[in-house]
């Protein structure tokens, strides 16, 4: 079988495979021009004859629950992320599928961090041939270097949910961490030893998965309470030592910048929003997780206090930085998906205005509606831009792939989206001719923020006329290019050979871009 098969071009301009690890997919045909047709996932149907009349589903260990539920050659697993760096089950489960002599398995986490080389080895082997998720650091980088077996895959936040939901992405086994459960399988993650937050991203593994295995290190007695994991949804439960150390999930961008220049680009974000009117009573907003990102939170703070403003709603993940606004009275209310912070997970335990979300809510394109669609304005990072406004938040302009998609692709759907960005890291300019990756269409980025500039997206003429006064550094984005090419230099182009090792899904579902092998 072909990792990539039949290349088309796109409506994005790039070449993409119309087959992927044998499964036809659909090209990009533009934003918003794709519509479903077909019905989506239904789980499969259980009976209560088949489960423990007490309720009681605690089996003995982790290997004893994967063999339960059947693990076999060629079956795809799912985890999630929620302790991200910090994470103690992923790994387990493929040590223990190697040892049952397993090939073929598909990993379809929701996100990949360092803590996971380990799985290296079983991709190496053959035990798993590809995994479908956002792909940080060393594996990422395996992936790019073409020794991966099967395609890469990666997807948004809301692109998984959407993919498993629409019956695109079929788990056989989800096995999800939860700080805290009960016999039954009714679970959450801000109570127990080792809490990390809300469980957004377990929702659809949980609830289309032909198995589900609960992990926990701390059992409590029926019922445990919140539960956003419902026993009913549960095959297994199994108690371990440690599930994740939640230290580790302060990681990599979720702590807030010292550089000068990017305190610099977090307050033209600021004064960027103000002089746009965004700034309002009222208004809802969301800011990544990334160090730029979470000055520009600090420096709105100043200004709604100065102001007498209050947002109506504030997405996370959430920092301490949303919690500490909430808790001086800045917001009505938190809607989050993931905690990134200890701050977050006390709040979200003790404050009923700190509403836990899903996946569903926040991200789903294919819903009827989503939290994002009706925030104000958004603020993100990205690995490079380029002068027709797309974004690349996936690979770095060697090519190599060492960041997530997370929600990146998601945030475009906010009626501003805002990418914060350096004018050039170690002396490799942002702003390119094309991105190296093509992770988000131009059409939906609006404004682009420099140290040395601000450049708004010609398609926002509103934005444009409301700022025209402002005093701000306002300039077009070929102008910035320049001036950073002058300090620079035109960088050399990635060596890529015209292997493909991944492919980019857009939120629709098809097919965006395509990443090659990076030459060694």
């Amino acid at each position: 079988m072909k990792k990539a098969d039949k290349f088309v071009k796109n409506a994005a301009g790039r070449i993409v495979p119309t087959i992927v690890n044998g499964r036809e997919v659909i090209p990009f045909k533009g934003i918003n021009k794709y519509r479903p047709e077909h019905r989506g996932a239904a789980p499969r149907v259980p009976t209560c004859i088949d489960y423990p009349e007490d309720g009681n589903k605690i089996v003995d260990s982790l290997k004893e629950a994967l063999i339960r539920s059947g693990v076999k050659d060629g079956m795809t697993i799912s985890t999630h992320h929620h302790y991200r760096d910090g994470d103690y089950i992923a790994n387990v489960i493929f040590d223990i599928v190697a040892e049952l002599g397993l090939k073929d398995l598909r990993w379809v986490p929701s996100a990949a961090f360092p803590c996971h080389q380990p799985i290296i080895k079983h991709l190496e082997s053959g035990v798993v041939n590809h995994i479908e998720g956002s792909l940080n650091g060393p594996l990422g980088d395996f992936c790019s270097r073409g020794k991966m077996r099967g395609l890469g895959y990666l997807r948004s936040h809301g692109g998984r949910f959407r993919a498993i939901s629409d019956g695109e992405l079929h788990i056989d086994i989800a096995v999800m961490a939860a700080s805290a459960a009960d016999m039954m399988g009714n679970a959450n993650g801000v109570l127990g030893k080792h809490p990390f937050g809300p469980m957004a991203f377990t929702k659809a593994d949980v609830r289309y998965a032909d198995r589900t295995i609960v992990v926990t290190d701390t059992l409590l007695d029926f019922p445990c309470y919140p539960w956003e994991i419902m026993g009913n949804d549960v095959d297994y439960v199994v108690v371990v030592d440690e599930i994740g150390d939640p230290q580790k999930i302060v990681s990599g961008t979720t702590k807030i910048t010292q550089s000068p220049d990017r305190l610099l680009i977090a307050e033209y974000c600021a004064k960027f929003v103000e002089a746009a009117g965004i700034l309002k009573d009222g208004m809802n907003f969301q800011a990544g997780a990334g160090g730029t990102s979470l000055a520009f939170v600090y420096f709105i703070q100043q200004m709604m206090l100065e102001k007498g403003f209050k947002a109506r709603s504030m997405v996370g993940g959430s920092t301490k930085f949303l919690v500490e606004m909430m808790e001086k009275g800045l917001t009505d209310y938190i809607f989050d998906g993931q905690a990134f912070g200890l701050e977050a997970i006390s709040s979200l335990r003790d404050n009923p205005k700190h509403i836990p979300i899903g996946v569903f809510e926040s991200y789903d394109f294919h819903a009827k509606g989503n939290l994002t669609r009706m925030m104000d304005v958004i603020v993100l990072g990205s690995t490079e831009v380029d002068i027709n406004f797309n974004a690349n938040c996936v690979s770095h302009s060697d090519g190599r792939m060492l960041h997530g998609i997370g929600g990146f692709q998601n945030c475009m759907l906010a009626k501003c989206t805002i990418i914060a960005v350096p004018s050039f890291r170690d002396r490799i300019p942002v702003i390119r001719d094309e991105v190296t990756t093509l992770v988000a269409p131009g059409e939906l980025v609006d404004v682009i923020v420099t140290e040395r500039g601000i450049a708004i997206n010609p398609r926002r003429k509103d934005l444009i006329a409301a700022t025209l006064n402002s005093g701000l550094p306002i300039r077009d984005i070929r102008d910035l290019k320049k001036e950073v090419d002058r300090i620079c230099g035109i960088p050399a182009q990635p060596r890529l050979s015209d292997e493909a090792v991944a492919v980019v899904e857009w939120i629709d579902g098809t097919i965006l871009d395509t990443l090659k092998k990076v030459e060694e």
